[in-house]
């Protein structure tokens, strides 16, 4: 008898046990982790988020099979910052991290923690392909050596770049520490002040260009394309934009297909749908948007592509798929591709005002979904939260312990929101523009903007928001932001400036 209750016990106290440790991880498995990282798509630029002049079948799969969130967002309406925080769980503001030129340092301290690095203490591979503009090296980075530190000294395994964006010199891929294809005798020199070398520029040979540009898109001619800075060498190391898509796909199919029996993390950048558009000429026509409708094909059949690859290897089902985008839409963004011209119907941010460089919902109000079948039942969610939450929430998924005083300080565990296991998201939310803003219940706080406001940003089609006083609107019953109600809610302006002065000093 003593003995068949200390079996009884035993039995008991293990499966108690098993439970309990079930409930802190929430899976009993570590699952692939993908990120697709989508650039400059609005919150209804996709058809399952209301776009009807585009269609996105692949998207729409995600989203019919997984969790579409409603009002997710970004941390901040352009690129770099919001790239930061995603993978450091730090609001950019943090660091200065602002908008960098090609030939920018790495702005990721490599002492600090990263998701990559963090999944890969957890023993993941890690892996980022696409479009990088975190910056590269310690100073001026030289392109014909290795280029470092870069994503390899925070935690990635693997990295296959476009070092900035595509409107950016250096137009050539980065693998790993190396500029691809690189000629020695063809050295490169970049230089963002002045013009270097003989080819020609924007500027001088618009008879050159598959498409016109304004005078800051105007330095040299790669591919018909004039860039952003002048680049002297590596002809033969020069990407073609129109083969971004297979290209980079055949990275990703390499990368999934090498560690398809291990747990990988690969953050998948796209370099869709930002400046210069030029898709693959398999995708031209695609819509009557012209370029930028076309882009948003190709970047849909990018995701398929991908998703078919977990498919075909067996890994679908154990793959946490989260996709999104780094900010909101624009529209004319230094090339004639007649995106205004071309827009017709189609509201890229949906009813929201702004889009990417706005302090308005447009600029970080992005299309999210979370997929990852039998683990996330299909449906829609309205809670809040922020891609600075994603390192802490992936952090609990595999079991890892995050020191906040040494890592991600923005960053909290909404890991159950994440998976449709609850609906309780951010109380409240820093958007980060040129300005900042915080959103808190029903209301959302614009700060006023104490610094000028650069010439180039007074010239984009998208309302800023980046006005000399405060602005206050109630998203409940204005979510458009068309109603500033800072003259009527002075005690609202006051406690919500406050809480954000307080947030920033944390």
């Amino acid at each position: 008898m003593n003995r068949s209750l200390l079996l009884a016990f035993s039995i008991a106290f293990f499966i108690i046990s098993c439970t309990q440790n079930q409930g802190k991880s929430m899976v009993t498995k570590k699952p692939n982790i993908l990120i697709i990282y989508v650039d400059d798509l609005g919150y209804a630029d996709v058809s399952c988020y209301g776009a009807t002049a585009v269609q996105t079948p692949n998207v729409d799969a995600l989203a019919k099979a997984g969790l579409k969130f409603t009002d997710a967002h970004c941390s901040a309406s352009t690129c770099t910052p919001s790239r930061y925080a995603l993978l450091t769980g730090s609001y950019a503001f943090r660091n200065n991290a602002a908008i960098l030129p090609g030939d920018a340092p790495l702005i990721i301290d490599p002492n600090k923690g990263t998701i990559a690095s963090m999944l890969k203490k957890a023993g993941y591979a890690t892996g980022v392909i696409g479009k990088w503009h975190l910056g590269l090296g310690d100073g001026k980075p030289n392109w014909n050596a290795d280029i470092k530190p870069g994503p390899l000294e925070i935690g990635f395994d693997y990295s296959f770049l476009i070092p900035a964006t595509p409107d950016r010199v250096p137009t050539v891929y980065v693998e790993d520490h190396k500029v691809v294809n690189l000629d020695k005798d063809d050295p490169i020199t970049i230089n963002y002040n002045q013009r270097v070398g003989n080819d020609p520029i924007g500027l001088e040979h618009p008879e050159m260009l598959k498409m016109q540009a304004d005078s800051q898109h105007s330095g040299t001619i790669i591919n018909g394309i004039s860039r952003i800075g002048f680049m002297k060498g590596g002809h033969k190391a020069y990407w073609k934009d129109e083969d971004f898509a297979s290209v980079l796909n055949d990275k990703v199919t390499e990368f999934i297909t090498q560690h398809k029996d291990r747990p990988f993390f690969l953050y998948y950048s796209l370099p869709s749908i930002h400046v210069p558009r030029a898709p693959n000429a398999k995708f031209v026509g695609a819509t009557k948007m012209g370029p930028r409708g076309d882009d948003i094909v190709q970047m849909d059949w990018m995701t398929g592509e991908v998703m078919k690859t977990l498919k075909k290897l067996g890994l679908e089902d154990n793959t946490l798929v989260i996709f999104s985008s780094d900010n909101g839409p624009v529209l004319n963004d230094g090339y004639a591709d007649k995106a205004v011209q071309l827009l017709g119907n189609h509201h890229p941010a949906g009813i929201y005002k702004g889009g990417k460089y706005s302090a308005y919902e447009g600029g970080t109000r992005v299309p999210t979904i979370t997929y990852w079948p039998n683990e996330i039942h299909p449906g829609e969610s309205d809670a809040l939260i922020s891609q600075v939450d994603i390192y802490a929430s992936l952090a609990q998924l595999v079991g890892e312990q995050v020191d906040h005083h040494k890592a991600a300080p923005d960053s909290k565990d909404f890991l159950p929101v994440l998976l449709g296991k609850s609906k309780e998201g951010r109380k409240q939310m820093i958007e980060e523009a040129f300005t900042l803003s915080l959103r808190s219940g029903e209301w959302k706080y614009i700060d006023p903007v104490k610094a000028k406001t650069p010439d180039w940003l007074k010239n984009k089609d998208v309302p800023t928001g980046l006005q000399s006083t405060p602005q206050l609107y109630n998203l409940e019953k204005d979510p458009g932001e068309n109603y500033n109600l800072a003259d009527q809610y002075p005690r609202e302006v006051k406690e919500l400036s406050e809480k954000l002065n307080e947030l920033m000093q944390k």
